[in-house]
Parts: C-alpha cells; structure tokens; sequence
C-alpha cells in the first residue's frame, strides 16, 4: 500500500529536528522547532491550469505552517499543496 497524492500536492518526508542542547540541557522533543525542509516522496498529476514541477526525491524547503500532517505506516508525513513549497535545494 502506498499513498498518491492527487492533483497538486505533494508528499513530503520532513528532514529529522537536529538534537540541541544549551549547557547540558537537553530540549525536549515538544519545545524542538519543525524542520521547514523535507524530501518529495510522491506528487500528484497537476491540474490543467498548474504543471507539476515537483518531482520525487526533490529536497524541499515549505513554510513553517504549511501541509497537513500524517503518519502512514509509522512514518511522519506532510501533505501540501506545490504552492505551499517554497524552493528546492539543488
């Protein structure tokens, strides 16, 4: 079983939060930011007025609030639509 994104969205795996610690203390997994870059797993077909530009395995920079999140499989997911992503790091 495997997940398609439809129309103009796109799947992304985000990047892991780096692990910080400020003088010893260790930051707790709920005071850690998201991470705003990710890899495209899959994207969806595009719509007759938007061409998919995105492909799979792109590495991908989105907003802070962008997507809707997913675990599929025990994996963490984002949902978002082409418009969301900001740019691709090459």
């Amino acid at each position: 079983m495997k997940i398609q994104p439809l129309a103009d969205r796109v799947l992304i795996e985000p990047a892991a939060a780096e692990e910080k610690t400020i003088g010893g203390i260790i930051i707790p997994d709920t005071a850690k930011e998201k991470p705003l870059q990710g890899k495209v797993v899959a994207v969806g077909k595009g719509t007759k007025d938007e061409e998919m530009v995105l492909k799979a395995g792109d590495t991908v920079l989105y907003g802070k609030y962008a997507g809707t999140e997913l675990e599929f499989e025990g994996q963490k997911y984002l949902v978002m639509r082409q418009s969301d992503v900001v740019a691709v790091i090459a």
